[in-house]
């Protein structure tokens, strides 16, 4: 039985093709096809029976009798596209069944009877198949138990199929079989309702209608064919094949609905029939019950499945009806998301494909039940699921032995099932008996919907909590996953799922999507539910070790419990800072109170639900004429534009939508101009759905003379310009090779690195990613010898230091230690057991202080904090004759020093303590916390190095690494004074970088910070912590400036020409304004005479447009002639632009009011102005220049010269000024050194205030918070945003 070879096996399972082409958008058909038994064989096997020789009636083999596929009418154009009217692609065909007859009468009687009797029964011998369409397997999976006559008329039947193409996409297909007497398909029609006079001549024969569709809409397809079964019964023979052909042409001309809260309906009598539309872009199309698997499987049993999945495990699916394999099949990938299943998947196996089940790969493929004994018997290592009776077996033994999902994921997924209501008749129960059937068919659906949604959240939960933690161990700029650390941080009973699954083709494809920081439902759930202590803790750099709150919750076996599986990084950034006591997350806990054991299937998980809209199709025409299918698709687009309309600009993304569904109408009547307008239009209402490839095909297509009217339109002008420019940037990225699919696992090296490569493995490997930190370490492992590092010493070194993060996760600390350590602590060192001057025991090392371990009985005695100690010094103890050496600490308040007899660690501590000293002066003199998290790295670095070098020079090489007391001891660097009162905190927005970005731009919102730093990555910090919330990147390109619209609205300028619009509620970037042809470098806010909001938004080559920030519509646009123009504000009814060399005051037309030019003493060859600043209640305009450390005032009245100039001490320029209160505050550089300044203004008395030294890099970006804090942010050499206190 099981004979053919795995490859022809495999051609055949992914044999079933369709290939996706872009000219034109996809629709819900493919193609109908019509299976069933051959005609000559169905009169022989008639006539014999109404003969009575025979009344045996045999399995057939089954065939495809009937093709149907757009387009059904088309009309050439002018063009040289050949564009028919139907959403689907225009497809090049071939015969399929000519062949196949003349096959078959070849092997008919020698004197060429039942040939010719073929051949006059079918008067078309050819049916045209599309081009990629493969039927070969299809006539066996319409009758997947064979092609069976009947004696009585049966039940209709439905099943599903899906196939695989050689690329991996897969195409759907809904079946339905339905049985019509033989009599009426050879005589051609139902003779006064009669099928025949005699019994025993009854025959009916069964016909499979497949309806074959890119997208897996099973309920919608399956109410499609219900339909078609209304028509189908009382039609005759000869009318059979136009029934069926109007019925696909009217399903091609159905478009899909585009991603978001638009679904589409049509009629197609008796019933209206929904295509509900995906979630979002890269959400799976969900038109199917997703409890099914519930109702057949215990809980446990459905999670084993899912663990077996997730193994890439060969299973299969049994059950008794056809349409529950592929119905449950599908529901269990879905509970994947956003995991993809890469291997084989048939669901459905006809009985002729048994021998599939050989394939020597994953896979996952469904069977009858009948076939259960003999699958079981004549194959090994096959995972049996029995869906009818819920359970599962194994082909190689009584019990499979295979890792499960890990506990607590698995019992947080349990406890909310429990919840979960699957059974309609319990929504029944307070309602009457419904009389309309669309009405019941719509309460419904809805509430499946709303169980669907549930149980997507539960299943994504799932997923979460297996792989939380994963992008903690990505180096996104070396693609790596550090796949033995990740291990690391795994309970001990799940390392070997983890480590099954790590090496799976479902995982990396995860990993891949991870590295490509692919914004899903999943990283938005992962996000969502971190609790608040581990949002801080990223914002943190250091090596990963347990808090002690971890250690108390794991109850010491083991440093991380399940209910905490994120990044394990060090405390908070902000220790000067109140910490909240217990978690805010929806963590999951391993040790679940009684109380939650059926837990809410919504609780911390409830999205809001955004409300659905449904647009209806206006009724179908006659579908086979060219002329009336034109005016149906007018009379949608004329809908649609009413639909537009109707809607207020506040619902954009609905909006949106309309436009997207008109855009696909105007595509396939071959509209092309009016379709890009549509689509334009998506950049101001969700650019998240804009259809790339779509819009470049339609681009292509377009013929000279359209192309010229296009050129007279400027916004299809700019459109067609980007999406050349988007063409030409992906050339040249795939000239340079395509790194987004590259996924590399952390691996030691095995050759002798220079510093180069030294500084790439150290990044990839996770210890840590500063390059100067990394240089500083390969100068310690080099002393002595050449300047490489060997494989060996490179494998003992990072041996050394997992194995010390190894010994701190198994730090125990009794109740009575702890209590005298924040919950935000770590032990990072434990020193040997020795002799101190307080007791005998360990001497422990945080990030905050010294403590020490007593011995015997466990005790806690405080050393030293950090900030505390006086002197730390190298001594020696007298021991009988001899002299020990040991570590004396002098601290703040106490007589007595602390010695510690540390014997041959004394040198080691005494560098790691000297540092940790040095970290934390720094870091309270700055009020920046990285100093510490730097001096801890490098600490822990020292240690690491003695102990793989053991040598001699060992410590010396160690000393290599005490950066910061280096710095204490060569440059002693004191904060004046002023500086350190009004200096608050510090935050490092670079800190995952390998090396510091200057702040471009600095924004506060309320209760929020908005940065940004390099090529269009913004970071948003909550303001009450000043931690890090969110990260989302806009663009590719610097950002030049930022503007809080509305409450809701963040527009950031970029010098790709485009402002970005950020929803502030949803944290998504998905409206762009496009209008602009240079570089965009100011924005600011007004009102018109009318008291409605407007935005002013300028460009470097001088064009200025005014906003309605309802529509986001341009009201009005000017040119000024200038030199790069930088900034525009609105004041008393006037603009002032600011460019490199001169500003100009205009009125709102854009007429030229005044000029002010720069004053005569600072004007020079790289003289420009930088910054200009309006203070209308005194008539004053400040302006600052990038060369020049001067700040003039100027009068509204005088624009000649400036009234009032003030010199700012030491400042060799400046970039930028805020009014906070009655004061200026002014960012620019120090003249003796490239140090950034700020100098504090007084409006009244022009004078300077106060002069700040903050930052290690000019002053590059100032904002207010509220008038009680001014944020700075600094050049690329600094990095870093500066908290100041307004005074």
């Amino acid at each position: 039985m099981y004979t053919r070879s795995y490859t022809h096996m495999v051609s055949k399972i992914r044999g079933f093709s369709v290939c996706v082409m872009a000219e034109l958008p996809s629709g819900l058909l493919e193609a109908c096809v019509v299976v069933g038994a051959p005609s000559d064989k169905l009169r022989d096997i008639y006539q014999l029976r109404l003969q009575s020789k025979s009344d045996e009636i045999p399995l057939l083999e089954a065939e495809v009798l009937q093709v149907h596929a757009p387009p059904f009418v088309s009309k050439e154009t002018n063009s040289s596209q050949f564009i028919g009217p139907a959403f689907s692609r225009v497809q090049r065909r071939r015969s399929f069944i000519k062949k196949k007859r003349r096959d078959r009468a070849a092997e008919g009687s020698p004197g060429g009877e039942t040939s010719n009797r073929t051949e006059a029964s079918s008067p078309t011998e050819d049916i045209s198949v599309p081009k990629d369409l493969d039927l070969i397997a299809l006539p066996q999976l319409c009758f997947p138990g064979g092609l069976q006559l009947a004696n009585e008329q049966r039940e209709d039947s439905y099943h599903f199929l899906v196939f695989t193409d050689l690329f991996g996409n897969r195409t759907h297909g809904v079946v339905v079989q339905y049985y019509r007497a033989v009599q009426s398909c050879q005589e051609g029609a139902i003779q006064n309702g009669h099928r025949g006079n005699s019994s025993k001549s009854r025959l009916y024969t069964p016909f499979a209608v497949c309806i074959i569709s890119k997208f897996r809409y099973y309920n919608a397809l399956k109410d499609c064919l219900s339909c078609l079964l209304v028509l189908l019964r009382p039609t005759r023979q000869a009318d059979f094949e136009d029934t069926i052909k109007e019925f696909s042409a009217k399903l091609s001309l159905v478009p899909l609905p585009p991603p978001g809260q638009l679904h589409v309906s049509f009629n197609l009598r008796p019933i209206h029939v929904v295509l509900p539309s995906r979630e979002d872009k890269d959400s799976p199309i969900i038109d199917i019950d997703l409890h099914l698997p519930f109702l057949c499987f215990p809980h446990a049993t459905l999670l084993q499945v899912l663990s077996f999945l997730l193994q890439e495990q060969r299973l299969v699916l049994f059950s008794a009806d056809w349409a529950r394999l592929t119905l449950v099949a599908e529901s269990l990938l879905l509970y994947l998301q956003p995991l993809s299943w890469q291997q084989p998947y048939v669901p459905v196996l006809a009985r002729g494909m048994l021998d599939f089940l050989m394939a020597p790969t994953a896979f996952l493929m469904g069977c009858h039940i009948s076939h259960f004994e003999e699958v079981a018997a004549e194959t090994e290592e096959l995972i049996l699921v029995n869906v009818d009776d819920g359970i599962i077996q194994s082909s190689w033994s009584e019990t499979i032995d295979l890792p499960a999902i890990p506990v607590a994921a698995a019992e947080s997924f349990m406890s909310r099932a429990e919840g979960l209501q699957l059974h309609y008749d319990l929504e029944l129960c307070h309602l009457g008996a419904g009389t309309d059937a669309n009405a019941l068919r719509c309460q419904r659906r809805d509430w499946q919907t709303r169980l669907n949604t549930q149980i997507q959240n539960i299943a994504m939960e799932l997923m979460v909590n297996i792989f939380r933690g994963v992008q903690d161990f990505l180096n996104h700029e070396h693609r790596v996953f550090n796949s033995e650390e990740f291990l690391r941080t795994r309970e001990p009973a799940d390392q070997l799922f983890y480590k099954k699954v790590l090496d799976t083709h479902i995982f990396h494809s995860f990993l891949r999507d991870r590295l490509n920081r692919k914004q899903d439902a999943f990283s938005r759930m992962e996000q969502n539910t971190r609790n608040h202590a581990h949002k801080n803790r990223a914002m943190t750099e250091s090596p990963r070790r347990p808090l002690l709150s971890d250690l108390s919750r794991s109850g010491y076996s083991s440093y991380a419990s399940p209910s905490d599986r994120l990044s394990r990084r060090l405390g908070a950034s902000l220790p000067n800072l109140e910490q909240p006591a217990s978690d805010t997350g929806t963590a999951i806990s391993s040790n679940r109170p009684a109380s939650l054991r059926k837990m809410s299937p919504d609780v911390g998980l409830k999205i809001p639900q955004k409300a659905v809209k449904v647009f209806r199709l206006p009724e179908f025409p006659p579908p086979l004429a060219y002329h009336y299918v034109q005016n149906y698709y007018s009379n949608m687009v004329s809908s649609l534009g009413k639909a537009i309309n109707a809607t207020p600009p506040e619902e954009s993304a609905l909006m949106a939508r309309y436009h997207y569904l008109r855009g696909l109408v105007n595509t396939v009547s071959n509209r092309r101009l009016d379709a890009l307008e549509d689509f334009q239009s998506l950049h101001k209402t969700d650019s998240d759905i804009f259809p790339s490839q779509m819009v470049k095909s339609l681009v292509d297509s377009l013929p000279e003379a359209e192309r010229l009217q296009a050129d007279k339109r400027p916004e299809l002008k700019r459109l067609i310009s980007r999406i050349k420019r988007d063409q030409e940037r992906e050339q040249a990225r795939d000239g340079n090779g395509r790194e987004e699919d590259a996924v590399k696992r952390f691996k030691l090296p095995k050759t002798y690195m220079q510093l180069e490569e030294f500084v790439k493995c150290i990044q990839e490997s996770g210890i840590v990613k500063d390059q100067g930190t990394i240089h500083r370490l390969f100068d310690a492992l080099t002393v002595g010898h050449q300047k490489q590092v060997g494989p060996e010493l490179f494998r003992v070194f990072y041996t050394i230091w997992k194995e010390t993060e190894a010994e701190a996760q198994e730090v125990c600390l009794p109740a009575s230690v702890s209590e005298h350590i924040e919950p935000s602590e770590c032990v990072f060192k434990l020193s040997s057991s020795v002799k101190t001057s307080r007791g005998v025991g360990k001497i422990a090392m945080t990030q905050r202080r010294l403590f020490l371990l007593t011995d015997g009985r466990p005790g806690y005695v405080e050393v030293a904090q950090y900030r505390d100690l006086e002197e730390v010094k190298v001594s020696s103890a007298p021991f009988l004759l001899l002299r020990i050496p040991s570590l004396k600490l002098r601290v703040q308040g106490r007589k007595e020093a602390f010695e510690a007899n540390l014997k041959t660690e004394t040198e080691l501590w005494n560098l790691m303590v000297k540092e940790m000293w040095a970290g934390r002066n720094m870091a309270d003199q700055h009020k920046d916390p990285q100093y510490m998290q730097q001096a801890l790295t490098n600490a822990l670095l020292m240690d690491a190095v003695v102990g793989s070098l053991q040598s001699s020079k060992a410590i010396y090489a160690a000393s290599k690494l005490a950066h910061f007391d280096r710095i204490k001891m060569e440059v002693p660097m004191m904060v004046p004074k002023t500086t350190a009162e009004t200096l608050k905190h510090k935050i490092n927005p670079s800190l995952e970088l390998a090396a510091p970005q200057a702040v471009d731009v600095l924004l506060y919102t309320p209760g929020q910070l908005w940065v940004s730093v390099s090529m269009g990555k913004v970071m948003v910090f909550d303001a009450s912590s000043w931690s890090l919330t969110h990260t989302c990147h806009v663009g590719n390109a610097r950002l030049n400036c930022m503007l809080g619209v509305d409450k809701d609205q963040v527009w950031m300028g970029s010098e790709d020409s485009v402002i970005y619009i950020i929803s502030m509620v949803a944290m998504v970037c998905n409206r762009q304004l496009t209008e602009h042809r240079a570089e965009v470098t100011g924005l600011s806010l007004d009102t018109d005479k009318y008291s409605q909001k407007v935005a002013y938004s300028c460009s470097a080559e001088g064009s200025v447009m005014v906003w309605d920030v309802s529509t986001l519509q341009v009201k009005r646009q000017f040119h000024l002639s200038c030199d790069r123009l930088q900034s525009v504000s609105s004041c008393n009814g006037t603009l002032w632009c600011s460019s490199r060399d001169n500003i100009m005051e205009v009125w709102r037309n854009g007429s030229l009011k005044h000029r002010l030019t720069l004053p005569e003493q600072q004007r020079g060859a790289t003289a420009t102005f930088s910054s200009i600043l309006l203070l209308p209640e005194k008539e004053e305009m400040w302006s600052v220049c990038v060369d020049s450390g001067e700040v003039c005032i100027w009068h509204f009245e005088d624009s000649t010269k400036p009234h009032h100039r003030v010199a700012l001490q030491d400042c060799a320029g400046c970039y930028c000024m805020i009014k906070v209160k009655n004061q200026v505050w002014v960012g620019g550089v120090g003249r003796r050194s490239t140090k950034g300044k700020i100098y504090i203004l007084d409006t009244e008395l022009h004078q300077v205030l106060k002069e700040l030294h903050g930052h290690n890099d000019k002053v590059t970006a100032l904002c207010s918070a509220e008038d009680r804090y001014v944020l700075s942010g600094a050049g690329k050499h600094d990095g870093k945003v500066a908290i100041w206190k307004v005074e």
